[in-house]
């Protein structure tokens, strides 16, 4: 399939977990700008305030991230809506405003330039975060050398969602982290299997309403564990 001869189908997935406020800001900026997003797949983990109902209201797709009303993760809610995803680009956007609606241009643009996946990077120039403390920082740095050593990609961030595909590349990354560790098993996927991929820089904003469920310690030893594990898989 070649993107750039026919009119691209854009999906956007987004897992969420009691956003209610969140999601409504989110899908609002999107309905009121230039943006065209032909399906909004909302992937929820059994909120229990009214962030489906709100989705709703916006013409979302609702899907839940485990069929038995159990607690899924992160990595299984972006597995189950990139796998229902229709579009011809699926872009992943978090629920906590942290994303710039604005900035989806970007990654629309470099999946239509040829490009397998497009990711925002927050350490490019251009780019930038309001929501990581030194520690972070720090965590991120380092497993982005790990995996730029190991697997001899030039990668400047590592644990940010907010990323676009070309759908017919999904299956072949064969993802199945459940939790935060999905992007860094993406990231290291796509470089196993020689994917094209381009980062652009982008902007976190601070979390808008509530408290957000990445834990630093339980998350970061996750990551490490994907890290572990993809060495020794090929």
């Amino acid at each position: 399939m070649n993107i750039k001869e026919k009119q691209s189908k854009i999906s956007l997935v987004i897992p969420t977990l009691n956003e209610e406020k969140n999601i409504e800001k989110i899908l609002s900026d999107i309905e009121s700008s230039d943006i065209k997003i032909d399906e909004i797949i909302i992937v929820d983990g059994y909120s229990k305030d009214n962030t489906v109902k709100i989705a709703k209201k916006y013409g979302a797709k609702i899907i839940y991230d485990t069929e038995d009303g159990s607690r899924g993760g992160k990595g299984l809610a972006l597995r189950r809506g990139m796998n229902t995803a229709k579009g011809d680009i699926v872009i992943n956007m978090d629920a906590d405003c942290s994303n710039l609606p604005s900035e989806l241009v970007l990654l629309i643009a470099g999946i239509k330039a040829g490009y397998d996946v497009c990711m925002g990077s927050r350490f490019l120039q251009g780019g930038g975060t309001e929501d990581m403390p030194f520690h972070r920082k720090f965590g991120n740095k380092l497993f982005v050398f790990w995996v730029n050593l190991l697997w001899g990609m030039q990668y400047s961030d590592l644990a940010y969602g907010f990323r676009a595909f070309k759908k017919d590349v999904i299956n072949d990354l064969n993802l199945n982290s459940d939790g935060f560790g999905i992007e860094t098993e993406m990231s290291i996927k796509c470089a196993k299997r020689n994917l094209k991929v381009l980062e652009v820089p982008s902007y976190e904003k601070t979390r808008m309403y509530g408290e957000g469920n990445l834990k630093t310690i339980k998350d970061g030893w996750e990551i490490f564990k994907v890290i572990m594990k993809e060495v020794f898989i090929r």
